[in-house]
């Protein structure tokens, strides 16, 4: 079965999708799609997202669009033990709500200061970096005498955070303050089958992209 992965390189949405098709070993093709020349907005790629975001995740006839929505599909298709997410529905409920924070609490707060300070997009940077520093907090707390966020083990709750929490520096927001967080950064770096975001040529944004 053909599977294409269409992402931006410095996209943490896009890595969410990359590390996680990586930790299941699956193989797949990544197909770029540049916001910075507008090729997120042409139509062939409409077609495929009418929003005109990355990622999507053409599997087959299958086009899913929404990285939280791919990561949870690629968990229940491909994840034949049920490590990442459980199938018990308590036990992945706890996991999914780590999704959708970090869907909102990390994306509103991480992702805008980001996307302002390593990207120059208009956004309240101070109030960004508050709801980044009220989400670290969580975590910290969450992580003080815990390796992982759910389960006492690796799962897709890890998965979904980890992209936009290892990438907080670029939003003026280092992880400095919250050593739980950073340790548990490096834990996710040293599972098997981990693989970094890639380095574009022309960023500008320091190191952890």
């Amino acid at each position: 079965m053909s599977r294409i992965l269409y992402g931006f390189p410095l996209s943490g949405n896009t890595h969410r999708v990359r590390l996680f098709l990586s930790l299941l070993g699956l193989e797949y093709r990544e197909q770029e799609v540049s916001l910075v020349t507008g090729e997120h907005r042409r139509p062939d790629f409409l077609a495929l997202n009418p929003l005109g975001q990355v990622p999507v995740l053409v599997e087959g006839e299958l086009v899913l669009r929404d990285s939280h929505a791919i990561v949870y599909y690629l968990a229940r298709t491909h994840d034949r033990d049920a490590e990442w997410l459980p199938r018990e529905p308590a036990e992945a409920s706890r996991v999914l709500q780590w999704l959708f924070m970090d869907a909102n609490e990390l994306h509103n707060g991480i992702g805008y200061a980001r996307n302002h300070v390593a990207f120059g997009v208009a956004c309240d940077l101070a109030a960004a970096q508050a709801r980044a520093r009220s989400a670290l907090q969580v975590l910290e707390g969450r992580l003080v005498g815990e390796r992982w966020l759910e389960l006492g083990r690796p799962t897709l709750a890890d998965v979904a955070c980890y992209p936009l929490v290892s990438l907080s520096h670029q939003g003026g927001v280092p992880l400095g303050d919250y050593p739980s967080v950073a340790a548990w950064v490096k834990r996710v770096e040293a599972l098997a089958g981990f693989v970094k975001m890639p380095k574009w040529p022309t960023e500008k944004v320091g190191e952890g992209g």
